[in-house]
Formats: C-alpha cells, structure tokens, sequence
C-alpha cells in the first residue's frame, strides 16, 4: 500500500529548503507518481535500454536512486551474465528504504546500494549510467564534471540516461508547459497550497536548465550523440551514447 503524500496539505509557517527526509521518503513513489507526467514511462523504458545497452560483466550505476525504482526496472530486464548495478543516493531515509526494496525481490543480477553524494563515487566498467531527476538537485557548477566522471567511466558504446524538470529559453512555451504541469497536479488531487508550498521549498534545491544546456554538457563531455528520447510538458530525459562499439 503506498503512503498518501499530503506532507504540504497544512499550511507550513517557516518554508526552508527541500530535504529528501523521512518523511519524504515515505510518501516518495505517491508523491512522484502525482507530481512528475510520464514517470512510470521513463522507469519501465529505462528498463528496456538496460536489456539493450548492458553487456556481460559490466557495472551500471543508478545515480541518485532514491527508492530503486530505476534499479528495480534494469535488474529485471539486464540478461546480460555477471553484471551489478550500484544504487547510490545521499539521502539515509531513501538509501534505508532502497535497501529493503531491492531486499522484497530476487534476481540474477547484483545490487549494491550506496549512501554517498554521487560526485565522490567512482564510475567504473559502466556499460549503462542513470542519472534520473538528480543532476537538478545538484549545484550547477558541479553538473559539468559529473558528466566528464560519467563519460571516462563509461565502456565504449555505453550510455548514459538523464532525466531532468526542464526550462525554456521560448518565454511562451515555458508559461505553457508551466501551467500543464500545474494542471498535471491539480488533476492528481494537489491543491493549489500544496503545489505552492512544494515549489517555494523547491525553488531555492532544484535548479533546472534548458535541453540545450544539457545537451553542450553532454557534447563537452565528450558523448558523440545526444538526444531527447521522452518529454512530457517540461519533464523529459536524454539518451547520450559514448563512441565506440562494446567489447
């Protein structure tokens, strides 16, 4: 049974800053599922390009995993032989819970789930790399090296996936995505002091940038291709593949 979020349903008297605490953590796969279009597909897809990007004894990192849900979706569809997947994230109470997700099934694959700040982990014999609404929370000048560690690790012909709240240089199409998020929440039973509340603590932790930062990112890392692979009003992910052809 998955916990209600209505953590911001009461009107907050001092609003701080977004924190990934327990009580987030509880109410995490209601409160994503109600606030983010098109969650469930980028998941069960990240799934499918684990089948077709993951090779034999290679490592692939879920960066910022809160609770598994991406790990979750590549263990069940790697068939790949002797490969293992490290699921990292800084936040205790997600790492906690992750752990005992990841616990609840069985597979062939290895987990092991990190409670780390992404930019310390090492990236090593990576055939697939995630990075799914993490870069966001990050500080943007520390965004560009998290892609270059990403790239050096990555084997040839590797991918990496990166999901991300995305902004707009077209002041029009922003306003509109904007409001179709709004209307995305209102629709799953947000009231508007909910969505309020949520996007004051946000405001100052979730800084977003445009596709086509992302993309020169991306470029200057060294990835030779670079593409949006789904959107849904300003939610989207990137696929960005490494030269070459794996081993």
């Amino acid at each position: 049974m998955t916990n209600h979020d209505n953590l911001f349903s009461a009107p907050i008297a001092k609003l701080g800053d977004w924190t990934f605490d327990e009580r987030v953590a509880e109410v995490f796969p209601d409160m994503i599922q109600r606030s983010v279009p098109g969650y469930s597909s980028i998941i069960s897809m990240i799934g499918m390009l684990a089948e077709r990007f993951v090779t034999p004894a290679s490592q692939v990192y879920d960066l910022g995993c809160s609770l598994g849900a991406a790990t979750l979706s590549m263990r069940r569809n790697i068939t790949a032989e002797g490969c293992r997947i490290v699921a990292v994230d800084n936040s205790a109470a997600m790492v906690a819970r992750c752990r005992r997700h990841i616990a609840a099934f069985r597979a062939a694959t290895d987990v092991e789930v990190i409670e780390a700040d992404i930019r310390d982990v090492p990236i090593e014999n990576a055939s697939l790399v995630v990075l799914n609404f993490t870069l966001q929370f990050l500080e943007p000048s520390d965004r560009q090296a998290v892609l270059d560690r990403v790239f050096a690790g990555l084997n040839p012909g590797g991918a990496v996936v990166l999901s991300e709240k995305f902004s707009f240089t077209d002041p029009g199409i922003g306003e509109l995505l904007f409001n179709m998020h709004h209307d995305f929440k209102r629709a799953n039973g947000y009231s508007e002091l909910e969505i309020s509340q949520k996007r004051s603590l946000l405001e100052n932790v979730m800084l977003t940038d445009t596709v086509e930062t992302h993309k020169a990112r991306l470029r200057q890392a060294g990835f030779g291709h670079a593409e949006v692979w789904f959107q849904c009003f300003n939610f989207g992910s990137l696929i960005a593949l490494k030269p070459g052809t794996a081993a």
